[in-house]
């Protein structure tokens, strides 16, 4: 297993996302873009850029916190569809999206990146998606 002290979190996740806290082996982090469900698990290993530099155990780990992300996510947003990716051509720390889509949302059937602006959220619509994802949060914690 890596050693998880020395993991710094990329200033560009950090500045684009909002802290969902923390499970076994990722950051959980929020995008801060209220168009769409998004969430984003960044493992907490340091000077990881690739799934398969992660250690099988870590790998196995991704994959399971990934998965249950995933299906809570659906069930909660109703979504038609879950993206989920792993591309980090901007960041190269290993960061993985899970974007809940919708049939007729902004950039549907197409990929979210570059449709529109980010639309932060207001205070109100934060703490309402907060609640809504605080079960699968403390389920992934």
């Amino acid at each position: 297993m890596h050693a998880f002290n020395d993991f710094q979190l990329h200033e560009r996740l950090a500045a684009d996302t909002i802290s969902l806290g923390r499970s076994r082996l990722c950051e959980m982090r929020l995008m801060n873009d209220r168009t769409w469900p998004w969430v984003i698990l960044v493992p907490a290993v340091p000077g990881i850029r690739e799934i398969y530099e992660l250690e099988v155990t870590e790998q196995h780990r991704l994959l399971a916190e990934s998965s249950a992300l995933s299906k809570e996510m659906m069930a909660l947003f109703d979504g038609d569809k879950m993206n989920v990716a792993a591309l980090g051509n901007m960041v190269p720390q290993l960061h993985l999206h899970h974007i809940v889509r919708f049939q007729g949302d902004p950039a549907w059937p197409g990929p979210v990146w570059g449709a529109q602006p980010p639309v932060p959220y207001d205070e109100p619509g934060l703490a309402s998606v907060l609640e809504k994802l605080s079960p699968v949060i403390s389920f992934l914690a």
